[in-house]
């Protein structure tokens, strides 16, 4: 077989055999050039006797943003220089560990056996002894939470200097990651059992509060906090250090929103921001507003059919959150349509149950008393909204006499659809902007949304595996993985402002493709040479070369 790299054609000699009943190429040997070749033939010119395979283009790419962002730079000048016989900075394995989040994430254990397969040493000239994973923990364990903090304000201050960020729209949310800390660790007090959104409650977990732009998804700031701490409690502390870092911006005349859901909603939360210079865009539990809830359909206006089929809304003012406020109240076509469904499902299991229930009882198999029944009973109806659907009566004063009847009410569930489904209520203190405004402002929670599921992928960007099992690891780790995130948003920004819209997966498995091959030829004496070629390029590889600019990590063309 055959590449073309740079215009010139070069020749390999492949094997490719079964294995598991599918094709797999087993060997590759280098041929070099047509003339190589004839040259060989003639015993002029020497042939590889083995080549390697190394990952380049995915991290590559990842390393030229981090280059642009100056992270080994910023973090060593917050931290300070290292003693003389330090391998590398603490900078530059923060910076490694960022990148190693994107690409692959692995534990610091596996670090360099994960390094030695890519052409990294090519351009980060780090002696092989320094990738050991003590060296990450005494790296680590140079960064106090002070530091972290001050580092990460100058990173996001040279984001968006060196990338045009546009700060305008931000979004705040917050969520939690299960880790596999031990239950007797006394070290890791940020690690805690609580509300788990991932549901594995058997675990202790690690919270973390968000802050991203809409223009790109990409974060401006972080917080861990122990994850038994409700995100309410948060809110505050995120917002006085988001105004510390760009409260000048807001205050200068340009307006910054800050996008928040219901989990943050509380009066003093309200009042703080409104103390600020931040602008708001926010939403309400909509049972909490009842009145809003029963104003007639006949009210709501489409709010723009070409951009939102299917929603509508109506404007009003109303108190909320101790203070009148300016609320909109939307009714999605399709959201309605999904929690019909939902509630479906969860209806037709709360009846099996309770038929189950019933047909047990009449056979008079239970031991429980009548609080125990009316506990089983009430799990059953546990979920939202059943109670209001489902009635109820169990007669009887003994487990032998027990006899359950139910029904469901179909006159309840259209008037809980009607009143309850589809509907969002938003408020906000921009008094000026179209109800289209406000909705597309509220939608942008997709940004963080889409950034807390990235981290919660396994295999790119991802905050998990954690091997760290202290308190401090935790929170520089926290940190680096926010990075990654970072670093992954820039490069998805930047190839879809190139005209490649492109997911963080796809993004990389498309640079991943770009590998580097290594040939190996017989030693003459000393160490075996070694000659370094890109593999062939397709369209789309070359406009992402191009546009992270991959030529100055490449190695010289053969």
């Amino acid at each position: 077989m055959h590449k073309t790299v740079g215009g010139q054609t070069y020749y390999y000699l492949r094997e490719m055999a079964r294995v598991g009943g599918k094709p797999k190429m087993v060997s590759q040997r280098y041929l070099g050039k047509a003339s190589d070749i004839e040259a060989a033939m003639d015993g002029a010119m020497a042939v590889p006797e083995r080549t390697r395979h190394l990952a380049f283009g995915d991290l590559a790419a990842v390393w030229s943003i981090l280059e642009r962002l100056g992270v080994a730079a910023i973090v060593d000048d917050v931290v300070g220089a290292r003693r003389s016989d330090a391998a590398a900075s603490v900078g530059t394995y923060m910076a490694l560990a960022a990148a190693n989040r994107v690409v692959k994430p692995c534990s610091k254990l596996g670090f360099a056996e994960w390094w030695a397969t890519t052409a990294g040493d090519r351009w980060v000239r780090v002696p092989a002894a320094a990738m050991d994973h003590r060296r990450f923990w005494d790296a680590m364990h140079a960064i106090d939470g002070d530091a972290l903090v001050e580092i990460e304000r100058r990173l996001v201050e040279r984001m968006v200097t060196e990338f045009g960020l546009d700060l305008s729209g931000l979004v705040l949310d917050m969520t939690n990651f299960a880790t596999y800390i031990d239950s007797a660790n006394d070290r890791a007090d940020i690690a805690q059992r609580g509300h788990a959104k991932q549901k594995r409650t058997d675990l202790r977990l690690v919270g973390l509060g968000l802050v991203v732009s809409v223009d790109g998804g990409v974060p401006i700031c972080s917080h861990p906090y122990a994850g038994n701490k409700p995100d309410v409690t948060q809110f505050a502390q995120i917002v006085t250090e988001l105004v510390a870092r760009w409260g000048a911006l807001a205050a200068s005349g340009d307006e910054l929103t800050l996008v928040y859901d219901a989990g943050q909603d509380s009066e003093a939360n309200q009042a703080h921001i409104e103390a600020t210079s931040l602008h708001f865009i926010g939403s309400l539990p909509p049972s909490d507003h009842p009145e809003l809830l029963a104003v007639s359909a006949r009210r709501y206006r489409p709010v723009d059919a070409e951009r939102y089929p299917g929603l509508t809304a109506f404007d009003t003012r109303g108190v909320a959150l101790g203070a009148q406020r300016r609320l909109i109240v939307t009714h999605s076509a399709t959201l309605h349509a999904k929690q019909v469904q939902g509630f479906d499902q969860t209806l037709a299991s709360a009846r099996r149950r309770l038929s189950e229930l019933a047909e047990r009882l009449a056979r008079g198999k239970t031991r429980k008393d009548r609080a125990g029944v009316e506990a089983e009973i009430a799990q059953i109806l546990k979920p939202r909204w059943l109670s209001r659907v489902i009635g109820y009566t169990l007669d009887g004063d003994t487990p032998a006499s027990f006899a359950l009847t139910w029904r469901v009410d179909p006159k309840n569930i259209k008037v809980l659809a009607d009143e309850l489904f589809g509907k969002r209520i938003l408020f906000t203190d921009h008094d000026d902007w179209a109800v289209v405004d406000v909705v597309a402002g509220y939608r942008s929670q997709s940004a963080v949304e889409n950034d807390f599921r990235q981290m919660k992928d396994p295999h790119v960007v991802s905050f998990s595996p954690m091997f760290h099992w202290t308190d401090h690891n935790i929170r520089v780790h926290a940190f680096y993985c926010v990075l990654a995130l970072t670093v992954a948003r820039l490069m998805r920004r930047q190839a879809a402002n190139a005209g490649l819209p492109m997911s963080v997966p796809e993004l990389l498995d498309t640079l991943a493709g770009l590998q580097e091959t290594v040939l190996l030829y017989p030693s003459t004496g000393g160490r075996p040479r070694a000659r370094r070629m890109l593999t062939e390029i397709d369209p789309t590889q070359q406009r992402l070369y191009d546009l992270f600019g991959l030529g100055a990590y490449a190695p010289a063309t053969p």
